[in-house]
């Protein structure tokens, strides 16, 4: 269906053509071929009107039924496609074919799905949302000068104000970039050099368990001179307000804390960690790509200075994010892409605006849903944790208490979590971050808790969300309990276990 533009176009030329060659005047033949020939007046196929500047998908879909039946004389319901067994009708509209097409591909072929820190599956009503972009609203948001670009613009901007109005913030504020890694590393590094041009603040301080792109920012940081603070966490994988203020000095120029941990689900105290930042004047960062759309956030109330957003986990598309930058009190970045200066000069190149729409709609249906959508989570999560739980050996990392539910990471003793995952082929899961899930070491997350390597690797995370359903929960119980208890009777280590053998008391020979 993204040939319907250019074969309107088309249709529209040969119609044109048609009319220049029955034309009396010997010039006809070598006027333009984009405008009919008319005595007094020029006109051109597409006015330059905002409602003619597309093409109308319902008309379109219509004529191609009408075309459809005339050729074949049956009504489009009625006729199957050889090639795919759907129905012409579904065929000829853009969106129900690509819903059907994704349903086919789930039934009874692919591994139920809970791993929804990694990434969530694109909402039906997003992918509604950002189809006409493909294809008739293809303006540039940044042309000023014609209908295309108007239309654009507007939709992007509408976007925008829903994405500020999910965290609480000014649609001004609100800046588009790739992802969150493109975020942490534009509010880590931006804030850090303007700073450095002064050569007043030259200290970052962060968090032993962030995401990778936020340590390694640091890192980056560290060989410009800076000099950063780790803040270990504790066995509940909260930080400690007494060491973050006891860390924070005269030349701190920036504080980035994760709102929750993208692998333990386990929520900072983001409004204590905000109104002491605020106190000392120093900027707070916080990376919200796991918090954004699931638990209320609200950047004024918490002191935000920045947060990093991404619209692919909140059930939008991959490839677009943003950076809420505060405005007042002003937050000063130095830009780390330059260019023609969109995005009030702090992330330049042109905008995609099917995804950034899609990140909007994406936003909206969060904020109206997120009431719902939390609730059923908590309720599925209280299932699933619970009969993890009350399995021998068995323990929930991170705390209980300062928790978001869609996110279990759950340590099984005496197995190795690779084994499991690979016993699990028909549940897709994770046994920490996807950036960093092609390491074969520990988890630095669990590790940093306190767990051992052995804990660590027998950890594995389950990601629960919006299309999660009982059934689901149910197998995955099912098959989880079958097959650690299948693997720990192949474990020597369990058989020592059963026995009351303590394992640290034995003195393992070394070969």
């Amino acid at each position: 269906m993204s040939n319907i533009a250019p074969t309107a176009a088309r249709q529209a030329l040969r119609q044109c053509s048609r009319r220049l060659s029955t034309a009396s005047s010997p010039f006809a033949t070598q006027a333009p071929r984009a405008c009919l020939a008319s005595r007094g007046r020029r006109n051109y196929v597409s006015e330059s009107s905002p409602r003619n500047a597309t093409v109308n998908m319902e008309t379109t879909i219509r004529h191609d039924q009408q075309a459809f039946m005339k050729k074949t004389g049956l009504q489009p319901r009625e006729a199957e496609m050889p090639t795919t067994g759907m129905s012409a009708d579904a065929m000829m509209s853009p969106t129900a074919g690509i819903l059907k097409q994704a349903s086919v591909m789930d039934e009874g072929t692919r591994p139920i799905y809970l791993d929804m820190q990694a990434t969530t599956p694109t909402d039906p009503r997003v992918l509604d949302a950002m189809l006409p972009f493909f294809t008739g609203l293809y303006g540039n948001p940044h042309s000023r000068t014609h209908a295309y670009g108007w239309e654009t613009d507007e939709a992007v901007e509408r976007a925008r104000k829903h994405i500020a109005d999910l965290i609480g913030a000014d649609p001004k504020e609100i800046i588009f970039t790739s992802g969150a890694t493109e975020s942490n590393n534009m509010s880590i590094k931006g804030v850090a050099r303007f700073f450095k041009r002064s050569g007043k603040k030259n200290h970052i301080i962060t968090c032993q368990t962030e995401h990778k792109c936020v340590l390694d920012s640091c890192r980056h940081m560290q060989d410009e001179g800076f000099e950063v603070t780790y803040l270990p966490v504790g066995q509940d994988g909260l930080i400690s307000m007494e060491a973050l203020e006891t860390a924070i000095r005269p030349e701190t120029c920036l504080v980035s804390i994760m709102a929750v941990n993208n692998e333990l689900g386990v929520i900072q105290p983001m409004e204590e960690i905000g109104r002491l930042c605020r106190s000392r004047k120093v900027f707070f960062h916080t990376d919200g790509a796991q918090a954004v759309g699931k638990i209320p956030v609200d950047v004024n109330k918490m002191n935000v200075d920045l947060m990093s957003i991404s619209a692919h986990k909140i059930y939008g598309p991959n490839g677009i994010g943003a950076c809420y930058v505060r405005r007042r009190p002003r937050v000063r970045i130095d830009p780390i892409i330059s260019g023609g200066g969109q995005e009030r000069g702090l992330r330049s190149g042109t905008l995609a605006p099917a995804l950034v729409i899609g990140f909007g709609e994406a936003a909206r249906i969060a904020q109206e849903e997120m009431e719902y959508d939390s609730k059923r989570i908590a309720k599925l999560s209280a299932r699933l944790s619970s009969n993890l739980l009350a399995m021998e050996h068995t323990s929930l990392n991170g705390s209980p208490a300062h928790h978001y539910p869609g996110c279990v990471n759950v340590s099984f003793a005496y197995v190795e979590g690779e084994s499991l995952l690979m016993a699990l082929k028909d549940i897709a899961l994770s046994s920490g971050s996807a950036c960093t899930s092609s390491s074969l070491e520990p988890s630095y997350v669990l590790r940093a808790l306190g767990n051992s390597d052995e804990s660590a690797h027998s950890s594995i995370r389950f990601g629960i969300g919006r299309f999660t359903t009982d059934e689901e929960i149910d197998y995955v119980l099912k098959a989880v309990q079958e097959r650690v208890s299948f693997l720990r009777e192949l474990s020597p280590l369990w058989e020592l276990v059963q026995e009351g053998v303590d394992l640290n008391s034995i003195e393992w020979s070394q070969h």
